[in-house]
């Protein structure tokens, strides 16, 4: 029975990401796809998935868009995990021990259970709505925020290949507050969630197979065996879209030294990608009246928006390393550039490229972790392989958002040095048990989503036609 699951992070929920480095003893790293594995993790048979249809527009600028069906599972780390042949749980804020003495018995005896409709809307929140998806922060059944992915309907999570390409959706942050975080990103998850060859077993449609940059040791399920010492964790490349709430907001890239998805052991899983990352968070580039809620700010939060993201090329061919990522904005008719930096040392323009990631780095005081994983040459050689997204709604144990809206490291005073002021926030309000509490009823939606060559979603159909430009 999953309601007897203890919904929330301690069993369910884990916190997606830290923005800190740990440092500790490097173990080693092994390929996620060279594993061995004798037993795969087993698809649950009592409850049929239902995942909620979610469809994106591929669009061409001679062609216009074209529909794509598709849909969101959930990640296996929320679903309930049970004994094969009966009920018992397998995880309950922890591995039963019964069941799971090693990572290959687990496998063999539990199963990770699918979700029917009813159990996506109530018991996690998640609710189709019209153009896409609305994630609620506390369900009606408890479970504190989720995290899905897009897949082609079918057994694989949909790969987009971005490189010379643009991303657009619209997105309402609207009842987000401090210390929490609406994340729409992508990953480079193995295309059939790590099921591999074998023709029996959970894979993507039952959410398997996470890995970020982050290299998260909570993953539950790791290449078909259970992670029950938490010893492994999961790392590759990321590039965060979107992370943000009312407040404040980021995008993000995170080149690893690695490709696709790899199992590491040890706390730091080796230190193969860029944890901190190169992000561009307005506020904390000098434009604290950029993006905020009312109309004093160019970027309204009270309002829904529409964020594209472009992936330029050297030589404007999908041949050329990725040299820059663009963003800008469209709200109530009116394209709006992304901010311009305002920060004495980082050179003037609003787009991330390698120049301005050093540049800053440099300003606060930060290692340029990002030029020693690659920089924007390795996120562009990701994207030409193709990337899973991933939308999710979540809290944060480890530094209450704090990197996202507020001072961090908040052991340093807000301006004793550049960089460390995130957003307004002053911290007071973003401690999980509080925003559980008062913020539980908090949506973010992501709808209309639309991919294709540049310049292809902005024009493409009426929502975005004739914008002026400001």
């Amino acid at each position: 029975d999953p309601s007897s699951e203890e919904f929330g992070p301690s069993a369910l929920a884990p916190a997606r990401r830290h923005r800190w480095h740990a440092m500790f003893l490097r173990l080693g790293v092994l390929c996620f796809c060279s594993l061995g594995v004798v037993g795969a993790q087993q698809a649950g048979t009592m409850t049929k998935e239902a995942s909620p249809p979610m469809a994106v527009k591929h669009c061409t600028k001679a062609g216009g868009c074209s529909v794509e069906q598709g849909a969101v599972t959930l990640d296996a780390n929320w679903r309930w995990v049970h004994e094969v042949d009966g009920n018992e749980n397998c995880f309950t804020g922890g591995w039963n021990r019964q069941l799971c003495l090693d990572s290959q018995s687990c496998a063999k005896r539990c199963a990770v259970e699918g979700v029917d409709a009813e159990g996506y809307k109530k018991t996690y929140g998640i609710r189709t709505i019209r153009g896409g998806v609305e994630l609620q922060f506390v369900s009606e059944g408890g479970n504190v925020g989720s995290r899905v992915y897009l897949t082609d309907g079918e057994e694989s999570y949909k790969v987009f290949k971005l490189k010379n390409r643009e991303f657009a959706f619209d997105v309402d942050v609207a009842s987000l507050a401090f210390g929490l975080n609406g994340a729409l990103y992508f990953v480079e998850m193995d295309v059939a969630g790590g099921k591999g060859t074998r023709k029996t077993g959970a894979g993507a449609k039952f959410g398997t197979g996470y890995c970020d940059a982050q290299c998260p040791h909570d993953i539950k399920w790791i290449g078909g065996e259970a992670n029950v010492d938490g010893h492994h964790g999961m790392c590759c490349i990321e590039m965060d879209i979107w992370e943000a709430n009312s407040r404040a907001a980021a995008f993000t890239t995170h080149p690893c030294s690695v490709e696709g998805a790899y199992r590491c052991e040890g706390v730091d899983c080796g230190d193969v990608c860029d944890k901190d990352g190169c992000d561009f968070n307005a506020f904390r580039m000098g434009r604290q009246h950029f993006y905020g809620v009312g109309q004093d700010f160019a970027l309204d939060t009270t309002k829904p928006m529409t964020v594209v993201t472009q992936f330029l090329t050297t030589d404007g061919t999908d041949q050329g390393d990725l040299s820059e990522i663009r963003r800008f904005y469209v709200q109530e008719g009116r394209v709006i550039a992304n901010a311009d930096v305002n920060m004495q040392g980082v050179p003037a323009g609003n787009s991330i490229t390698d120049a301005f990631c050093s540049a800053q780095k440099g300003v606060f005081q930060d290692s340029d972790s990002h030029a020693d994983k690659g920089g924007l040459q390795k996120v562009g050689e990701a994207l030409d392989r193709g990337l899973v997204l991933v939308l999710s709604l979540w809290d944060d144990n480890a530094t209450e958002m704090r990197w996202l809206d507020a001072s961090f490291p908040a052991a340093e005073p807000r301006g004793s040095r550049p960089g460390l002021a995130r957003g307004p926030c002053d911290g007071s309000t973003s401690s999980p048990a509080q925003v559980r509490k008062e913020h539980g009823s908090a949506t973010v939606k992501y709808t209309n989503i639309m991919y294709g060559e540049i310049g292809s979603t902005t024009s493409a159909d009426g929502r975005r036609a004739g914008v002026l430009l400001v």
